[in-house]
C-alpha cells in the first residue's frame, strides 16, 4: 500500500460518517445513493435516498413504478434528468439483465445516466473492482497534495487526474480507498478554509507547503449565467385550475407548472398587462376576469441560469380551456399536490396555500 492510500484510509477509519449506503454491497442501493448525491449535499439527499429505498426496495420495484410517482418522490431535489434516467435504467436492468445489476465497469458505464465516476463507484463499492473514483472531492485532494495546476474541466486535466487516481488506488481494497479519498475531500480537504493544521497529509501536501491551498484546483471555464423572467398565470374557474406539463428536452421534463409568459426583462405589473404577450394570451376569449393577486418575484438559481418568477392569480367568470396551449391540463385545485412540480412551483405553493390537500 502506498503512503498516500495508507494515510487516507487510516484517517477514514477514524473519521468516517455513518451513512446507510456504506453498510451495503447491494449495487442497486449504491447506485441509488450515487445518483441522489450528484449535485446534492449529503444532508439534503439523505431523506430522498431513504424514501426511495423504502418505496422501491429493489431495481424491479423501481422499474415497475409509475413515472409520475417517481418524479413526485424526487420533487425538490432538482436536476430532474437524474430521476428520469434512474427510472429508465431500472427498466433496462430489469429487461436486459433480468433485474441483476451488471458487474463489469464497461457494462455499468453503458447504462443511461451513469458516467465514469458513478460506474467506478458502483464497480468498486459493490463488486470490489479496481477502478478509481474521480469526483469533485478527489480532484480537490489530488490537485492540492500533488500540486497539479492543469484545469480539472479540460480534457488533458481529466486524463491526468484519472491516471493519477488509478496509480494511487489500493488495488487490494479499492472500495475502502475510494470511500476514504471521497470522504477526506468532503470533510477534511474542504473547498473553502480547510483546517490544514490537523491534516494527515499536510507533510506531503504541495499546496500547504506553498501556501496556495485556495488556488487549487484550477478551472479553465466560467459558466455563463443568463437571467430569465417568468410570469406564471394561475387560471381559476370555480374549483378548477390549469397546469402545464413540461415537454421533452426540458430541464423540467414531465413536471408540471402553470401556463407561462416569458419576458425579456422584469416588467411592472401595469407594463405586463399592457404587453402584446398578455393580450395574445387572454385575447378576446376571456372577457371577464379578475386579477386576485400578483406575487413579488421569486429568485430560482439553476446551474446555467437565474429564473425570476412571479405568479398572477386570475379568477375567471367563464371556462378558460379555449386559451390553453395543448400542453395544459385542467384539474380540481385540491388535487394539485398529487402532481410532481419543480422546486420553484413547490416553493410558491408552500408560501401561498390557495389550495389544500384533501
Amino acid at each position: 500500500m502506498n503512503l498516500f492510500s495508507e494515510k487516507i484510509i487510516n484517517w477514514y477509519q477514524q473519521n468516517k460518517r455513518n451513512l446507510p449506503w456504506r453498510n451495503t454491497k447491494d449495487p442497486y442501493l449504491i447506485w441509488l445513493s450515487e445518483i441522489v448525491l450528484q449535485q446534492t449535499r449529503v444532508d439534503q439527499g439523505m431523506d430522498y435516498y431513504l424514501r426511495f429505498a423504502k418505496e422501491f426496495p429493489t431495481v424491479k420495484h423501481l422499474a415497475r413504478a409509475d413515472n409520475e410517482k417517481v418524479m413526485k418522490l424526487w420533487q425538490g431535489l432538482g436536476y430532474y434528468s437524474r430521476a428520469r434516467n434512474l427510472h429508465t435504467t431500472a427498466k433496462t436492468i430489469t429487461e436486459k439483465y433480468k433485474g441483476k445489476f451488471p458487474q463489469e465497469y464497461v457494462e455499468i458505464l453503458d447504462l443511461k445516466g451513469i458516467g465514469e465516476y458513478t460506474a467506478a463507484a458502483i464497480a468498486s463499492f459493490a463488486f470490489d473492482k479496481p477502478h478509481a473514483v474521480v469526483d469533485g472531492n478527489v480532484y480537490r485532494v489530488l490537485s492540492r497534495v500533488f500540486g497539479i495546476e492543469t484545469p480539472i474541466d479540460s480534457t488533458l486535466g481529466k486524463k491526468e487526474f484519472n491516471a493519477l487516481a488509478n496509480e494511487l488506488l489500493n488495488k487490494k481494497n479499492p472500495a475502502l480507498h475510494n470511500q476514504s479519498i471521497m470522504e477526506f475531500g468532503a470533510i477534511q480537504c474542504k473547498p473553502v478554509s480547510p483546517d490544514c493544521s490537523i491534516c494527515t497529509l499536510s507533510s506531503m501536501c504541495f499546496a500547504y507547503s506553498k501556501k496556495c491551498v485556495s488556488e487549487l484546483p484550477v478551472k479553465a471555464k466560467k459558466t455563463k449565467i443568463r437571467n430569465r423572467y417568468f410570469n406564471y398565470i394561475i387560471l381559476r374557474y370555480k374549483s378548477l385550475i390549469a397546469l402545464n406539463k413540461r415537454g421533452e428536452k426540458d430541464i423540467w421534463t414531465n413536471l408540471y407548472d402553470f401556463p407561462l409568459i416569458e419576458t425579456a426583462g422584469e416588467l411592472k405589473e401595469e407594463q405586463f398587462l399592457k404587453s402584446e404577450n398578455w393580450k395574445r394570451f387572454i385575447g378576446k376569449k376571456i372577457k371577464n376576469y379578475t386579477i386576485k393577486s400578483v406575487s413579488s418575484y421569486y429568485k430560482h438559481i439553476l446551474s446555467h441560469q437565474k429564473i425570476y418568477a412571479r405568479f398572477l392569480e386570475i379568477e375567471c367568470s367563464q371556462p378558460f380551456e379555449k386559451i390553453l396551449p395543448p400542453s395544459c391540463i385542467i384539474i380540481q385545485e385540491q388535487t394539485i399536490h398529487e402532481y410532481p412540480v419543480p422546486r420553484l412551483i413547490d416553493k410558491y405553493l408552500s408560501n401561498n396555500p390557495f389550495t389544500e390537500p384533501l
